[in-house]
């Protein structure tokens, strides 16, 4: 990494088919310079940078001794295997942890079963090829049995990927003991689930950025040169998560946040959608799920997308119209409409994408009969009060005019039908200048500019 240099660092982000780069004005918190090219995964990924650093020199000259901090996302991602005592309750726990942590959760599997078709769940992982492996399992204190089990089978199938340990930590020591004597890299984190009901991610979430950036970034063999592995911080979701935190939330009193926020970012392949949202304590009672909700979530929606998921994007929809259309995009992710039918085709992808990833994110509130008589029973996460929704993507970026307004058409109001708890009253922007990943690089070393892109976002006129 080049050493600060007046008072300006680059931001990039190596997608899964642009790599992106910003010039940052620290001082002034502001994007000065922007450029973008395809990721070159077939070569080495930083020929797309040097393309990228080109671009900067043109427009700023100190780009060319800046700094550089760099999120990535290339060749697959962070894909996650997520193992637990049983499917419904640190099973899908670990999921969510995996998901906020910027993963791809390719398996989840409880430790106890064995799947017919693979003969056991170790065969799941095998297939799946996953980048590390997240061991859950037993509230503290409580059962050990399934989770020594699991870091057994693990051993004996012959995986020697890293390892996040994050069940009960009364078993902690012995699990390490057996990963250690196999050889298997592992770190130890706290409990995902310490007690029944509560769900703590963050000493998970930091342990698998710690592993992505040990194990799985120079794993991946992206980059022949040293300097990629030295510029890369966190997988880019875990990162742009840290930017919708900080824009949420603000730094202190003096910097305040933007208050309850959700982001939505329509991709290729999957539409993510990042949320952070006070809780409101009352509603514990009225929730029906066997893991506790988080004030900070990301769900991956990996059949939804502009792209390589555009087929199912349409189907799961019900836009039998637009069958031909998904087709097309999916056979050709290069794909660039030329005219306003194409650019409808492409709009209404993304209206379907954004519409069922937040429905799944949020969840509905219906009437139901107890004993107690009429209640209202809810799942997923309560989004009506949410004060800021920001748009990002590729399609909403560059898209017409208006484009935005069209794709959030239905996802938001008060009278939406079937009980689904979205935004009844948000403000809508679209990150057009990609800041989120850009503050969520620059958060912990520069708080202060971080914070200045995040607010220049929220202040944008709505649409």
């Amino acid at each position: 990494m080049a050493p600060l240099t007046d008072g300006v660092v680059i931001c990039v982000d190596f997608g899964s088919t642009f790599t992106k780069a910003g010039l940052v004005d620290l001082v002034e918190g502001r994007i000065v310079a922007a450029a973008s090219h395809p990721t070159t995964i077939e070569t080495d990924v930083l020929d797309g940078y040097d393309a990228c650093l080109a671009q900067l020199v043109e427009q700023d000259a100190r780009a060319a001794t800046a700094a550089v901090l760099a999120c990535s996302s290339a060749g697959g991602g962070l894909r996650i295997a997520v193992v637990g005592n049983e499917e419904l309750v640190t099973a899908e726990a670990g999921r969510r942890v995996a998901l906020s942590s910027g993963g791809k959760v390719v398996a989840v599997i409880a430790g106890s079963s064995r799947p017919p078709e693979t003969g056991s769940w170790p065969g799941v992982v095998r297939t799946t090829q996953p980048d590390v492996v997240l061991l859950t399992g037993g509230t503290d204190g409580g059962n050990a049995e399934v989770l020594l089990q699991c870091a057994a089978d693990l051993v004996d199938s012959g995986w020697t990927g890293p390892v996040v340990v994050a069940g009960n930590v009364d078993a902690q020591a012995e699990v390490a003991g057996i990963l250690e004597a196999a050889g298997v890299p592992h770190v130890l984190a706290d409990n995902v689930v310490p007690r029944i009901g509560v769900l703590s991610p963050d000493s998970a979430r930091s342990a698998i950025r710690e592993v992505f950036l040990a194990h799985v970034i120079g794993g991946k063999h992206l980059s022949s040169r040293a300097d990629f592995v030295a510029m890369v911080t966190g997988a880019t979701p875990d990162v742009v998560l840290t930017g919708v935190e900080l824009l949420a939330r603000g730094v202190d009193e003096e910097r305040p946040g933007a208050g309850d926020v959700v982001v939505v970012d329509v991709g290729g392949a999957t539409t993510d959608v990042h949320s952070v949202v006070e809780l409101d304590p009352e509603d514990a009672g009225l929730a029906r799920e066997v893991v506790a909700t988080t004030p900070v979530t990301r769900t991956v929606e990996g059949d939804l997308g502009m792209r390589w998921s555009a087929v199912t994007t349409a189907a799961e929809a019900g836009l039998d119209d637009l069958a031909d259309a998904a087709a097309q995009r999916q056979a050709d992710p290069g794909f660039l409409p030329t005219d306003d039918a194409g650019a409808d085709d492409d709009e209404a992808l993304a209206r379907a994408a954004i519409g069922l990833a937040l429905r799944r994110h949020a969840g509905r509130s219906k009437v139901v009969v107890s004993p107690e008589g009429r209640v209202v029973e809810r799942t997923g996460k309560d989004l009506r009060e949410v004060d800021l929704m920001v748009g990002s993507g590729g399609v909403l970026r560059n898209g017409r005019p208006g484009v935005a307004e069209r794709g959030f058409a239905g996802s938001t109001g008060a009278d939406i039908d079937g009980g689904w708890q979205l935004p009844r009253s948000p403000r809508i922007v679209v990150d057009h200048d990609y800041v989120l990943a850009a503050a969520g690089l620059l958060a912990g070393a520069h708080p202060e500019a971080a914070y200045r892109l995040v607010r220049r976002l929220a202040e944008q006129p709505a649409l």
